[in-house]
């Protein structure tokens, strides 16, 4: 018999999320930053003698939405694979209904069947499901490339760039949280093109966990002693994720940012030796010239047509799909 259950509070993922996990987004640590953003968590839980399966989620009137922010790359279930976790999915789906009468999950990964799954269980307990891109990730599958191999293949102007500055600036990638360095990154932030963060001190947080556990990769362009380019990296799962970057627009024509960029590169593909750099979701031109793939991320709009207040986003539903 499988049993459903809620909680308010994300320590119940720990044992969900204790290895494994496919991304920095999938841990119950994550899931704990967000929640002291203010977020109030509503994780929907689904169980039976062997496994167990839960969404991490959030609720406003009756709306509900995956606990995440825009740090997040992706969010997905937490659930073992195979029919066992689809069985335990589609239960969540159905108890849902007793909480809101609409569900938005976004953005989930199709690579890995993440929407795919989510949609059917979704389907087939009773909701009105549809699914569609709502953003792109950039990737680079390094397929065993060295970074000199890797970088001959890049766009002519950007060799041409670095090759012309990479010694205008001084940079330097650090494996751990430096506090100070910290300071300069949030500094440039604060003074680049970049709109202003959300939630910086959740970032920070970030950052230092990341750090006491190896997976930061922090890096820092200086010209003449002054930080002028700084990037957030994690490296996890043979995974390099890019979080966060910025420079100052004082300082472009120094290309830093470039500079920097090819460093850490560098630094992933010959030292940590990853498979895949993932540069988050965006579609920004600049970073088709660092990538050579791009994914789909989509959004899983679930409606229960049984409650009257989704009679209006279904009736548009319909509106949309009928010619005119």
């Amino acid at each position: 018999m499988i049993e459903t259950r809620y909680h308010d509070s994300v320590n119940v993922l720990q044992a969900l999320t204790a290895s494994g996990t496919a991304a920095p987004f999938d841990r119950a640590a994550w899931y704990a930053l967000l929640a002291d953003t203010g977020l109030v968590p509503l994780v929907a839980i689904a169980s039976d003698a062997d496994a167990t399966a839960a969404l991490a989620l959030t609720e406003r009137d009756r709306r509900i939405t995956p606990l995440r922010n825009w740090y997040s790359f992706t969010w997905r279930a937490l659930a073992p694979a195979g029919a066992a976790g689809d069985r335990l999915l589609e239960a969540i789906a159905q108890a849902l209904k007793s909480r809101g009468y609409r569900v938005t999950l976004e953005p989930v990964p199709g690579e890995d069947d993440s929407a795919e799954r989510l949609a059917r269980a979704f389907r087939k307990a009773g909701w009105k499901v549809t699914v569609e891109p709502c953003d792109i990730n950039h990737i680079l599958f390094v397929r065993g490339r060295s970074f000199a191999d890797y970088w001959q293949t890049r766009p002519g102007p950007l060799r041409t760039t670095l090759k012309r500055k990479a010694n205008k600036v001084e940079v330097e990638v650090l494996t751990r949280f430096d506090l100070q360095v910290w300071a300069d990154y949030e500094a440039i932030y604060a003074a680049s093109w970049k709109p202003s963060e959300d939630q910086p001190a959740m970032l920070r947080a970030f950052a230092q966990a990341e750090g006491a556990a190896g997976r930061l990769r922090l890096g820092i362009a200086r010209a003449d002693g002054l930080a002028v380019a700084a990037q957030c990296w994690t490296v996890e799962n043979s995974i390099a994720y890019i979080h966060k970057l910025a420079h100052l627009e004082s300082h472009k024509p120094l290309s830093a940012g470039t500079t920097l960029t090819a460093a850490l590169f560098e630094h992933v593909i010959d030292v940590d030796r990853v498979a895949l750099v993932d540069f988050g979701t965006g579609d920004q031109s600049y970073k088709a010239d660092w990538m050579e793939e791009v994914r789909p991320r989509f959004r899983i709009d679930c409606l229960d047509s049984a409650q009257p207040q989704s009679w209006p986003p279904l009736a548009k539903r319909l509106l949309r799909r009928t010619p005119s």
